[in-house]
Protein backbone atom coordinates (compact mmCIF):
# COMPACT_ATOMS: atom_id res chain seq x y z
CA UNK A 1 0.00 0.00 0.00
CA UNK A 2 1.47 3.60 -0.58
CA UNK A 3 2.78 5.44 1.99
CA UNK A 4 0.24 8.54 1.46
CA UNK A 5 -2.99 5.53 1.72
CA UNK A 6 -1.25 4.66 5.16
CA UNK A 7 -1.45 7.90 6.43
CA UNK A 8 -4.79 9.00 5.33
CA UNK A 9 -6.19 5.28 7.24
CA UNK A 10 -4.14 6.77 10.23
CA UNK A 11 -5.27 10.15 10.04
CA UNK A 12 -8.88 8.63 9.69
CA UNK A 13 -8.48 6.50 12.36
CA UNK A 14 -7.47 9.02 14.79
CA UNK A 15 -10.07 11.29 14.08
CA UNK A 16 -13.01 9.15 15.06
CA UNK A 17 -11.48 7.26 17.36
CA UNK A 18 -8.97 9.38 19.49
CA UNK A 19 -10.76 11.78 22.07
CA UNK A 20 -8.64 14.25 23.59
CA UNK A 21 -7.92 17.86 24.75
CA UNK A 22 -4.57 18.72 24.43
CA UNK A 23 -3.83 21.07 21.14
CA UNK A 24 -0.19 21.15 21.33
CA UNK A 25 -0.40 16.65 20.89
CA UNK A 26 -3.42 16.47 18.53
CA UNK A 27 -3.41 14.75 14.83
CA UNK A 28 -1.79 18.11 13.59
CA UNK A 29 1.31 17.58 15.51
CA UNK A 30 1.60 14.05 14.24
CA UNK A 31 1.29 15.27 10.99
CA UNK A 32 4.01 18.00 11.26
CA UNK A 33 6.01 15.61 13.00
CA UNK A 34 5.78 13.70 10.13
CA UNK A 35 6.68 16.07 7.71
CA UNK A 36 9.67 16.86 9.38
CA UNK A 37 10.65 13.47 9.79
CA UNK A 38 10.76 12.95 5.96
CA UNK A 39 12.84 15.81 5.20
CA UNK A 40 15.50 14.40 8.17
CA UNK A 41 15.48 11.19 6.58
CA UNK A 42 15.85 12.11 2.79
CA UNK A 43 18.65 10.11 1.24
CA UNK A 44 18.92 7.29 4.05
CA UNK A 45 17.33 3.61 4.41
CA UNK A 46 15.29 4.29 6.89
CA UNK A 47 11.87 2.11 6.26
CA UNK A 48 9.46 5.43 5.60
CA UNK A 49 6.41 2.48 6.88
CA UNK A 50 7.87 2.42 10.36
CA UNK A 51 8.64 6.16 10.86
CA UNK A 52 4.84 7.11 9.30
CA UNK A 53 3.85 5.21 12.22
CA UNK A 54 5.67 6.00 14.98
CA UNK A 55 5.51 9.77 14.04
CA UNK A 56 1.43 9.25 13.90
CA UNK A 57 0.92 7.46 16.92
CA UNK A 58 3.62 7.90 19.55
CA UNK A 59 1.52 10.29 21.58
CA UNK A 60 -1.64 7.75 22.13
CA UNK A 61 -0.96 7.77 25.35
CA UNK A 62 0.14 11.34 26.39
CA UNK A 63 0.57 12.23 30.39
CA UNK A 64 0.40 15.57 31.26
CA UNK A 65 4.61 17.09 31.75
CA UNK A 66 3.99 17.12 35.65
CA UNK A 67 2.03 14.12 35.54
CA UNK A 68 4.58 11.69 38.05
CA UNK A 69 4.32 8.50 35.55
CA UNK A 70 4.97 11.47 32.82
CA UNK A 71 8.74 8.64 31.88
CA UNK A 72 6.12 5.94 31.76
CA UNK A 73 3.92 7.61 28.32
CA UNK A 74 5.58 6.07 26.18
CA UNK A 75 5.95 2.78 27.19
CA UNK A 76 2.60 2.90 27.24
CA UNK A 77 2.08 4.52 23.66
CA UNK A 78 3.93 1.75 22.51
CA UNK A 79 1.97 -1.10 23.95
CA UNK A 80 -1.52 0.88 23.06
CA UNK A 81 0.35 1.42 19.10
CA UNK A 82 0.59 -2.07 18.66
CA UNK A 83 -2.78 -2.85 20.24
CA UNK A 84 -4.37 -0.30 17.71
CA UNK A 85 -1.98 -2.20 14.87
CA UNK A 86 -3.47 -5.55 15.75
CA UNK A 87 -6.84 -4.62 15.67
CA UNK A 88 -7.60 -2.15 13.45
CA UNK A 89 -5.17 -2.79 10.28
CA UNK A 90 -4.85 -5.97 10.23
CA UNK A 91 -2.76 -5.54 6.83
CA UNK A 92 0.51 -3.69 8.53
CA UNK A 93 3.60 -5.82 8.54
CA UNK A 94 3.93 -7.66 11.74
CA UNK A 95 7.52 -7.51 11.21
CA UNK A 96 7.95 -3.91 11.51
CA UNK A 97 6.34 -4.22 15.38
CA UNK A 98 9.19 -4.40 16.91
CA UNK A 99 10.74 -1.31 15.33
CA UNK A 100 7.58 0.80 15.48
CA UNK A 101 7.19 -0.19 19.23
CA UNK A 102 10.83 1.15 20.04
CA UNK A 103 10.46 4.15 17.87
CA UNK A 104 7.35 4.96 19.99
CA UNK A 105 9.05 4.44 23.39
CA UNK A 106 12.66 6.46 22.51
CA UNK A 107 11.12 9.20 21.01
CA UNK A 108 10.12 10.63 24.64
CA UNK A 109 12.29 13.16 26.55
CA UNK A 110 11.60 11.75 30.07
CA UNK A 111 11.77 8.54 29.38
CA UNK A 112 15.51 9.00 28.27
CA UNK A 113 15.36 5.81 26.33
CA UNK A 114 18.18 5.70 23.90
CA UNK A 115 16.97 5.11 19.78
CA UNK A 116 18.55 2.33 18.56
CA UNK A 117 17.38 2.24 15.34
CA UNK A 118 17.70 4.80 12.53
CA UNK A 119 14.20 5.38 12.17
CA UNK A 120 13.82 5.65 16.04
CA UNK A 121 16.40 8.22 15.58
CA UNK A 122 14.51 9.76 13.16
CA UNK A 123 11.63 10.18 15.14
CA UNK A 124 12.61 11.57 18.14
CA UNK A 125 14.96 14.81 16.27
CA UNK A 126 11.45 15.39 14.36
CA UNK A 127 9.56 15.13 17.50
CA UNK A 128 11.82 16.77 19.56
CA UNK A 129 12.00 19.90 16.94
CA UNK A 130 8.40 20.94 17.27
CA UNK A 131 9.91 22.02 20.72
CA UNK A 132 11.95 24.64 18.77
CA UNK A 133 10.80 27.59 16.34
CA UNK A 134 7.92 29.32 16.33
CA UNK A 135 5.87 26.58 16.45
CA UNK A 136 7.70 25.69 19.86
CA UNK A 137 7.54 29.04 21.33
CA UNK A 138 3.33 29.10 21.02
CA UNK A 139 3.56 25.33 22.12
CA UNK A 140 5.55 26.03 25.47
CA UNK A 141 2.93 29.04 26.48
CA UNK A 142 0.32 26.97 25.62
CA UNK A 143 1.19 24.33 27.92
CA UNK A 144 2.29 26.38 30.77
CA UNK A 145 -0.76 28.09 30.27
CA UNK A 146 -2.89 24.99 30.90
CA UNK A 147 -0.70 24.05 33.86
CA UNK A 148 -1.17 27.84 35.33
CA UNK A 149 2.51 28.52 35.33
CA UNK A 150 3.67 32.47 34.92
CA UNK A 151 5.03 33.66 31.54
CA UNK A 152 8.27 35.09 33.47
CA UNK A 153 9.63 36.40 36.25
CA UNK A 154 9.81 40.18 35.51
CA UNK A 155 12.80 41.14 37.90
CA UNK A 156 14.99 38.30 36.40
CA UNK A 157 13.72 36.82 33.52
CA UNK A 158 16.84 34.59 32.69
CA UNK A 159 17.38 33.53 36.35
CA UNK A 160 20.69 35.26 36.50
CA UNK A 161 20.00 35.61 40.62
CA UNK A 162 17.98 32.79 41.66
CA UNK A 163 17.72 28.87 40.06
CA UNK A 164 15.82 27.94 36.72
CA UNK A 165 12.18 27.02 37.64
CA UNK A 166 10.64 25.87 34.99
CA UNK A 167 7.45 24.14 36.82
CA UNK A 168 6.91 27.98 37.55
CA UNK A 169 8.24 30.48 34.95
CA UNK A 170 7.79 29.47 31.21
CA UNK A 171 10.36 31.21 29.71
CA UNK A 172 13.02 29.02 32.08
CA UNK A 173 11.95 26.33 30.26
CA UNK A 174 14.12 27.75 27.84
CA UNK A 175 17.22 27.38 29.72
CA UNK A 176 16.22 24.46 30.97
CA UNK A 177 15.42 22.23 28.00
CA UNK A 178 14.73 24.16 24.60
CA UNK A 179 18.33 25.27 24.40
CA UNK A 180 19.69 22.23 25.23
CA UNK A 181 18.22 20.13 22.65
CA UNK A 182 20.17 20.81 19.70
CA UNK A 183 23.12 18.54 21.19
CA UNK A 184 20.46 15.78 21.76
CA UNK A 185 19.89 15.23 18.53
CA UNK A 186 20.45 12.07 16.91
CA UNK A 187 20.90 12.65 13.26
CA UNK A 188 22.85 15.61 11.21
CA UNK A 189 19.87 16.71 9.82
CA UNK A 190 18.00 16.87 13.09
CA UNK A 191 21.06 19.01 14.40
CA UNK A 192 21.07 21.59 11.82
CA UNK A 193 16.96 22.38 11.94
CA UNK A 194 17.63 22.74 15.56
CA UNK A 195 20.09 24.99 15.95
CA UNK A 196 18.37 27.05 13.50
CA UNK A 197 15.26 27.14 15.12
CA UNK A 198 17.26 26.98 19.33
CA UNK A 199 18.60 30.70 17.61
CA UNK A 200 14.69 32.01 16.85
CA UNK A 201 14.04 31.43 20.68
CA UNK A 202 17.48 33.48 21.51
CA UNK A 203 15.99 35.82 19.84
CA UNK A 204 12.57 35.93 21.54
CA UNK A 205 14.54 35.95 24.59
CA UNK A 206 16.58 39.05 23.62
CA UNK A 207 13.83 40.68 22.61
CA UNK A 208 11.67 40.11 26.03
CA UNK A 209 14.75 40.97 27.47
CA UNK A 210 14.73 44.47 25.82
CA UNK A 211 10.96 45.23 26.30
CA UNK A 212 11.03 44.16 29.65
CA UNK A 213 13.45 47.54 30.17
CA UNK A 214 11.60 49.14 28.64
CA UNK A 215 13.55 49.50 24.97
CA UNK A 216 10.42 48.15 22.06
CA UNK A 217 12.61 48.52 19.28
CA UNK A 218 16.30 46.49 19.77
CA UNK A 219 17.08 43.16 21.18
CA UNK A 220 18.96 42.83 24.03
CA UNK A 221 22.59 41.96 21.95
CA UNK A 222 24.51 40.35 25.20
CA UNK A 223 21.58 38.22 25.64
CA UNK A 224 21.97 36.81 21.83
CA UNK A 225 25.69 37.01 22.48
CA UNK A 226 25.80 34.64 25.89
CA UNK A 227 23.15 32.14 24.39
CA UNK A 228 23.80 32.00 20.52
CA UNK A 229 26.88 30.10 21.23
CA UNK A 230 24.92 27.77 23.24
CA UNK A 231 21.94 27.42 20.52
Amino acid sequence: MPIARWQQQFENYLIENWAQDDKAHDVAHFRRVWKTAQNIMEGTEADRLVVLTACYFHDIVNLPKNHPERHLASTQAAQETLRILETHFPDFPRELYDDVAHAVRAHSFSAAIAPQTLEAKVVQDADRLESLGAIGLARVFYVSGALGRSLFDSDDPLADRRELDDTQYSVDHFQKKLLRLPESMQTEAGRALARHNADFLVGYMAKLCAELKGDYLQVDEQVLQRFKSQA
